[in-house]
């Protein structure tokens, strides 16, 4: 499938992250991606595979999360401009504010382009951070790691609410609609599956999630 992504998204901002053939996180990419492939159950799919650690699974996934949901905005960031989408929400009930301990230590409403921009462009910065995601495989995971990782699929969702309640009628139009619900169904399945995101913040989409994630 080929879909119009808003190229001025993307100047700025493309999957950059990407493993180093051969490495043991390589493998598991290549293995989860195979399972993908093969059409295996979504839920299955996301399964920690016998002998590995889940560090190094939950890494693989945050990264290839990172550049799918990355892309699917991509496919829309042209129809969420600071006019139509002022603040970052999820509809009248839910806004979400940017802090990033840095430029914004409080947080600060902002709209959904910029916040999602500075959201891709912080969790760039996590994931190429060698002392967060060490590409090395002899050196240990440090202790805020899981943290970290809960903090980046949190606000990943994030993005997931604002595009499925602000913007699925572009996704629909670009005839995007089974490529971006297979993409979250993969996205719930694993983080419920390892307790990643607090149930609190998904409930957005509870009422969508009950009906695709049977």
């Amino acid at each position: 499938i080929r879909f119009n992504v808003d190229r001025s998204f993307f100047q700025t901002f493309r999957p950059k992250k990407k493993f180093e053939e051969g490495s043991l996180k390589h493998q598991l990419h290549k293995k989860a991606e195979a399972s993908l492939n093969a059409g295996l159950d979504l839920r299955r799919a996301v399964d920690l595979p016998a002998g590995e650690r889940l560090d190094d699974w939950i890494a693989v996934h945050v990264v290839d999360f990172f550049n799918r949901i990355n892309l699917i905005y991509g496919t829309i960031a042209e129809a969420c401009t600071d006019k139509s989408c002022p603040i970052m929400s999820g509809g009248p009930k839910y806004e979400y504010k940017w802090a990033d301990g840095e430029e914004f230590k409080k947080p600060t409403s902002l709209p959904a382009r910029e916040y999602i921009t500075r959201l891709m462009e912080w969790i760039e910065k996590q994931i190429n951070n060698e002392e967060v995601f060490p590409s090395d495989p002899s050196v240990p995971f440090p202790k805020t790691y899981q943290s970290i990782c809960k903090k980046i699929l949190t606000r990943l969702f994030r993005v997931f609410v604002h595009v499925y309640i602000h913007h699925f009628d572009k996704v629909v139009s670009i005839g995007a609609e089974a490529h971006v619900n297979t993409c979250y169904k993969h996205f719930y399945y694993f983080i419920r599956n390892f307790k990643l995101v607090d149930p609190k913040e998904l409930e957005p989409l509870r009422e969508m999630s009950e009906r695709i994630c049977k």
